[in-house]
């Protein structure tokens, strides 16, 4: 007999919990590069050789926390985050924030700094990204390589968070944010839209006017949960299919399968998958 309150508890548990609201599954994607990072001014900055690269990679994690931080407070429920920078072993996994994923690692796939982003991702954003190669007013302007003098497709030029854009949108997944010197925010709003971002720095005469590491990060945490919580408001980008490719080097690499030349350091290549375009273009920057 005493069994039965038992129950009619559990019952009414039961029922209670069914009536509980599901919480939604939102997945944000966090690229993350270095040249864009506060206070970062020339190339020792952020290369392994460099006196104060240890300095760096520490606030690199930082950014990438600010900006986990963010993302969780605006509800998402999972965070990845793409170490994007040269070799993309820069982050040391015990530095970040344990509530993310670490995609640590070159990999060889064509998707390089955007490797993981899939359909499943509500947002992504980008912190310390840089402009592309010849930028004015911009700090360590370049496209990937110093190799590469200009990168288009379908005539428009890009930088790396413009082609990076372009990957998420083939999964339908809009860029929110970016952080960076004042020049790639405006580069890359140019492209995707009136997104939310933070200009960690200015240049001036190839110096650096910026925010301090903790203003910078205190400033992505605010607006990473804004840009998150409004993710709806951005779009996906998107350029229509076929992709030509028009590729302008320094030094030019072996000629890739399919690709033409088209003059010195120039080169062409067309197809309607934009990762083989990413692949034509890894393999001759």
């Amino acid at each position: 007999m005493r069994l039965l309150p038992a129950l009619c508890l559990l019952a009414l548990a039961t029922s209670m919990d069914a009536q509980q609201p599901v919480r939604s599954r939102l997945k944000v994607f966090i690229s993350i590069d270095m040249e864009g990072l506060a206070g970062v001014v020339n190339g020792p900055d952020v290369s392994p050789g460099g006196p104060d690269y240890a300095h760096f990679r520490a606030i690199m994690a930082g950014e990438a926390n600010a900006a986990i931080e963010g993302a969780l407070r605006a509800g998402a429920t999972e965070v990845t985050v793409r170490d994007s920078h040269g070799a993309k072993n820069n982050i040391l996994p015990a530095d970040l924030d344990p509530r993310a994923r670490l995609l640590r690692g070159q990999g060889s796939g064509a998707k390089n700094m955007m490797e993981g982003i899939d359909s499943t991702f509500g947002a992504v954003v980008f912190v310390g990204y840089h402009a592309k190669a010849g930028t004015p007013n911009a700090i360590l302007e370049h496209t990937s390589t110093g190799n590469v003098v200009d990168f288009s497709i379908n005539g428009v030029s890009l930088p790396e968070g413009g082609y990076n854009a372009l990957v998420a949108g083939l999964y339908g997944v809009p860029v929110v944010f970016v952080a960076g010197d004042r020049a790639v925010v405006e580069q890359i709003r140019g492209l995707v839209g009136l997104i939310d971002g933070v200009a960690v720095k200015d240049e001036i005469l190839d110096a650096s006017n910026g925010l301090s590491p903790k203003a910078a990060q205190d400033e992505i945490r605010r607006v990473v949960e804004q840009a998150v919580r409004n993710r709806t408001r951005a779009r996906p980008y998107k350029l229509n299919s076929p992709y030509t490719m028009v590729l302008k080097v320094k030094t030019e690499r072996p000629l890739y399968p399919g690709a033409t030349r088209v003059g010195p350091g120039a080169f062409t290549y067309t197809s309607p998958d934009l990762l083989a375009v990413l692949s034509a273009f890894n393999a001759m920057k």
